[in-house]
């Protein structure tokens, strides 16, 4: 639960002045204008989503289709799709429509995302992820020379990205559908028209937000007139996001970057009573998504023994980069204990995550503002490298973690200092043409910046808090900048982590088989979820449901205190961990993880017990 003491209301004239600073390029001097919040923050959650439970899932065989999201309603909204011919973006289309409506929490059309698509032949990454305004000063999230507290900033207008999403799933289905564009948003109208029943998870999860009463909008959708959130079992329809989601089949995609429905958009964000932000319909207007090459590592599983090829999304994601890292290192300096649980084994994995944390704190950010290492991303996913890097890891917890340098230059950056960092959900499809998506999208922190956007009286879609990615804080004490500080127009740095693994058997005539599709929500928790998740299907003979049940660790911090899944470890490995030297924490970890398995001619299918995930095919 977070408390919260109410700010003094800003008068119109201060208003008026902080965005008349912002057009004379004055924006710098707009923080002094806004009373930060007081909020509590538990400094152990390093969830965006609280826990609702746990419920065992079967595990699925497919011979065909599948479709794994996060919500019953939105795989079988995809499923529908692949059923009526559509392909696997057709089919992602539909989720993310379904679950801006169901799952509203986690992603929406609010919000940005990361797909990654192959169709046989060919890779490509679909770059959805928010930009910052052009008026964002650098120092946005400080105050007085200090940075605010992420609650300060998240609820209001101050963190809210230009949303990037719709415009990402515009340009992959220009490549990559099959079915015309309006007919992929039936499914999610239907259901905005007739209603949903509220889930136990939506409701613990509403009830324990009481920032949306502060909306109008969101509280007169999600709560009851006292202040209660509705019960389980409520029908809820959505009469604004239905006729927002006609509006965008019918028009297209641009409908939602100019136009009344844009106009909202900057309205909700610039007039947000106690918290606005910058942005402008010119920034609506401006935005592009981009379609990028994979980033891929090569890497040798052990059950059963086969190269593989691990792809999924560069930077700006520091996802596939940093699960790069960690398993060169432990394939460099591999755990004399390979059971995941295993003391030696969570010691070792913790160890080499710390020296990527590290890195990633250092290095990666937008590459369109900053240069990589050694002239390239792969730099830091060379073997000499890795293996250097692995020789710091040594029996017991090295005293301090710190970046590492792949050429002989020194880094003109400074560590980004650690910070909250949330979001997400996850969709991985598998069509009938043998077509694949693995697209993980977010608004986030839970719920977003707690601003809801409608053109009717009920009902609507959130908006993101996406800027709290980037560093509050624009360089270190020594003035070197951060290179994931805040910039105009620059995308912020993100965990996301969208993986397909690959067969690595070379051949000039015949495609590498799709063995994996997989992902997870969690915030930097992502990367652990992933590396894990995959490990266990790698090198511990686990399936995909048996990997995904697995009990996760991990750390937010190259230098903070290792993680585990609260009751998930036993005493035993606690207490070895502790004579290692690692500071143990227990704290809730709700992954939402799904992935796809190559199973012979076949599909294995799993989704996260810790949410509310299902697979849907054939």
């Amino acid at each position: 639960m977070r408390t919260a003491h109410s700010f003094e209301a800003l008068t119109a004239n201060r208003l008026r002045l902080s965005r008349c600073f912002a057009r004379l390029g004055l924006a710098l001097l707009w923080p002094v204008f806004f009373t930060p919040l007081v909020l509590a923050q538990n400094a152990t959650s390093v969830q965006p989503e609280a826990a609702s439970g746990w419920t065992n899932k079967p595990g699925w065989h497919l011979t065909q289709r599948a479709v794994a999201a996060a919500h019953p309603l939105a795989s079988e909204a995809g499923y529908r799709i692949l059923q009526a011919g559509g392909s696997a973006v057709d089919a992602a289309i539909a989720v993310q429509m379904v679950l801006t409506l169901v799952e509203p929490q986690s992603s929406g059309i609010g919000g940005g995302a990361f797909l990654l698509h192959h169709d046989g032949q060919q890779l490509q990454v679909f770059d959805g992820r928010e930009t910052a305004p052009v008026l964002a000063p650098t120092d946005l999230f400080m105050l007085h020379g200090k940075p605010l507290p992420f609650n300060d900033v998240v609820t209001g207008g101050r963190a809210v990205g230009v949303p990037g999403v719709l415009r990402m799933l515009a340009t992959a289905h220009q490549q990559h559908g099959r079915l015309p564009w309006a007919h992929l948003f039936q499914p999610a109208i239907e259901l905005a028209d007739k209603g949903f029943a509220i889930s136990p998870r939506l409701h613990a999860l509403l009830k324990a937000e009481p920032s949306l009463l502060k909306d109008p909008q969101a509280a007169a959708y999600f709560f009851n007139p006292d202040g209660s959130p509705l019960p389980v079992g409520h029908v809820l329809t959505n009469p604004g996001l239905a006729k927002v989601l006609r509006m965008l089949a019918n028009q297209g995609a641009d409908a939602f970057y100019t136009g009344p429905l844009a106009q909202r958009i900057v309205d909700k964000v610039q007039l947000h009573p106690n918290n606005p932000g910058l942005l402008t319909m010119a920034d609506m207007r401006k935005y592009r998504p981009y379609v990028r090459d994979a980033l891929c590592f090569s890497h040798t599983a052990t059950t059963p023994a086969q190269a593989v090829k691990v792809c999924g999304v560069g930077p700006p994601s520091s996802g596939l980069i940093t699960m790069g890292q960690m398993f060169g290192m432990l394939a460099a300096r591999p755990s004399s204990d390979p059971e995941m649980g295993s003391v030696d084994w969570l010691h070792q994995y913790n160890e080499a995550a710390r020296l990527a944390f590290a890195d990633r704190a250092m290095y990666i950010a937008d590459p369109l503002f900053v240069q990589a290492p050694s002239g390239g991303w792969e730099s830091l996913l060379s073997a000499p490298y890795l293996e250097q890097r692995a020789s710091l890891m040594g029996a017991q917890r090295m005293p301090k973690a710190e970046a590492g340098s792949p050429d002989t230059l020194k880094s003109s950056y400074a560590p980004m200092p650690t910070q909250t960092e949330l979001g997400t959900s996850h969709i991985s499809i598998i069509d009938g043409l043998g077509h694949a998506v693995s697209m993980t999208t977010t608004i986030e922190s839970g719920f977003g910046a707690r601003l809801m956007v409608s053109p009717g009286p009920r009902g609507g879609f959130l908006l993101n808090n996406q800027l709290t990615d980037f560093s509050f804080v624009p360089s270190d004490a020594q003035g070197l900048p951060i290179a994931n500080r805040l910039q105009a127009g620059k995308r912020p740095r993100s965990s996301m982590n969208p993986v397909m693994v690959f067969s690595d058997k070379a051949s000039d005539t015949v495609p590498a088989p799709l063995l994996i599709n997989m992902g997870s929500p969690g915030g930097a928790m992502i990367i652990h979820f992933t590396s894990q998740s995959l490990w266990a299907m790698l090198h511990n003979g686990k399936n995909a449901q048996q990997a995904l049940n697995a009990p996760h660790s991990g750390l937010i911090n190259a230098n903070g205190a290792l993680l585990l899944e609260k009751n998930r470890f036993n005493a035993a490995t606690i207490e070895g961990l502790k004579a290692k030297g690692h500071e143990v924490l227990s704290t809730d970890m709700p992954s939402g993880l799904q992935a796809l398995q190559r199973e012979a001619q076949a599909w294995s299918g799993a989704a996260d017990p810790r949410r509310e995930g299902w697979v849907s095919g054939d």
